[in-house]
């Protein structure tokens, strides 16, 4: 896989924000599922003065580093596969988690969970969880030093909670009661 280009990480952004949270931007919809049609899309895009066609927004969808989007067979729709504040259904599998998954958050948003005594979901569906420490570090550092919660999700699951993992990989829950953090890792890069 090579490297993505400046300019499709700049389109990728772009694309993200109208098939997760505001497809109106461009004057289309999603369906209930979260598809969008691909031709609509397109030019959407490029009537906000960016240069895009199907081969780009192919390249995007197969270089893009947390594979963020999905087409359906005939590419004739595309959707976001998570991470979605509009409320869609994209047919997520509902499976039995790890054991253990890994909330990245930052050290400021700490002291707000532990008051509020919930990880919240916020602005969007669901509260996001990874599978792996590290990757938890990456989405704990957009908002500043990150700080990873270990989350007995085999607790959780026992008490009924129901977890779906995204066609990218990223497990999903409603809000965590902070009763199922079974650590806090406030720095993460010690673990390496």
């Amino acid at each position: 896989m090579s490297k993505m280009r400046n300019d499709d990480i700049s389109l990728g952004r772009f694309i993200s924000l109208i098939l997760r949270h505001r497809p109106e931007v461009i004057g289309i919809a999603l369906d209930n599922e979260g598809w969008a049609d691909t031709a609509g899309l397109l030019e959407g895009i490029r009537a906000t003065g960016r240069k895009i066609d199907m081969n780009t927004l192919e390249r995007i969808v197969r270089e893009n580093n947390k594979q963020r989007y999905s087409f359906n067979a005939d590419k004739t729709k595309i959707r976001a596969n998570q991470g979605h504040s509009i409320p869609v259904d994209v047919k997520m599998k509902q499976l039995a988690p790890p054991d253990r998954l890994y909330h990245g958050t930052s050290e400021d948003t700490l002291p707000l969970i532990r008051q509020s005594g919930i990880i919240k979901k916020m602005k969007r569906l669901y509260v996001h969880l990874s599978k792996d420490i590290e990757t938890a570090v990456t989405v704990g550092s957009r908002h500043g030093k990150p700080v990873v919660l270990v989350i007995d999700t085999a607790a959780m699951a026992a008490d009924g909670f129901a977890f779906m993992l995204s066609d990218n990989g990223v497990w999903q829950s409603e809000d965590i009661p902070f009763k199922y953090v079974l650590d806090i890792i406030t720095d993460p890069e010690s673990l390496k």
